[in-house]
């Protein structure tokens, strides 16, 4: 007897869920990115170890007006490229590993809501931010500044602009990435109206200007926490935020009860 032919079905299909704890491939991409860079820089001799980081750190004296300025590596250009590249390099293993520890849970939401592309550009930017902010602090210092820790912490102002509104990846009712990365965001004002973004804040700035005091290793040498970087790069992720956002945001402006709209 021959069997059935296949007739159409009025059931759609389900639609594919992506497990909360997987990754983005824009996060994936950044993380080799910065993985392959902390190789191939671990494996070159000291002397070049050093001229990479005089190229390619944040060395806030390259931008010294003074006509006796000191001569780095790069020249001009590395005026340039620096406010990104810096970002890209990392003192040891715990340095790159704390950066990424953090980035999983934030820059993964993030990475999935921007798409590739614009999560690359918004990293950049927030790089920027945090040189920014570190020259203006630390206006004729020689010391070089290395470390994604800028747009990590720009990434984790972006997340908080919508992780704790519900069905997002902080208020803990998905299990589905992609639909947690897509909820609509709290505008600017509403997120710093919101205790539970506030309460955020306040933990964030706190630790960051009580461990501004520690140190991580460069090489063999200790070298200071660039607190004023992180909450350059922080500032910029939560007030550029909307920029980069191509989810709608209209529903989150809506005035409405805190216990219907953020758990």
């Amino acid at each position: 007897m021959d069997s059935p032919p296949n007739l159409p079905s009025d059931i759609p299909p389900e639609p594919r869920r992506e497990p909360i704890l997987t990754l983005p491939g824009g996060l994936t991409a950044y993380i080799g990115l910065l993985a392959v860079v902390y190789v191939l820089w671990a494996a070159l001799p000291l002397d070049l170890e050093y001229w990479i980081v005089e190229a390619f750190g944040f060395i806030p004296k390259r931008y010294d007006p003074n006509l006796l300025a000191t001569a780095f590596p790069g020249g001009g250009a590395a005026k340039i490229w620096t406010f990104v590249t810096y970002s890209l390099l990392h003192a040891n293993l715990s340095h790159i590993g704390f950066n990424v520890l953090w980035l999983l849970p934030f820059g993964s939401a993030v990475a999935r809501r921007f798409g590739a592309f614009r999560f690359f550009l918004f990293m950049a930017v927030t790089a920027v931010a945090g040189a920014v902010a570190h020259l203006l602090t630390h206006e004729h210092s020689i010391a070089p500044m290395i470390g994604a820790s800028a747009s990590v912490s720009g990434a984790m102002a972006a997340a908080i602009r919508f992780a704790f509104v519900r069905g997002s990846f902080l208020s803990f009712r998905s299990d589905d990435a992609d639909a947690a990365a897509q909820v609509p965001a709290l505008s600017l004002t509403r997120a710093l109206q919101n205790p539970r973004v506030l309460a955020f804040l306040a933990i964030w700035f706190g630790v960051n200007v009580i461990f501004g005091t520690g140190s991580v290793a460069i090489g063999a040498e200790p070298g200071s926490v660039a607190w004023q970087a992180h909450i350059g790069g922080f500032l910029a992720g939560l007030v550029l935020f909307s920029l980069f956002d191509p989810v709608p945001r209209e529903a989150a402006n809506v005035p409405s009860d805190d216990a219907d709209q953020i758990r």
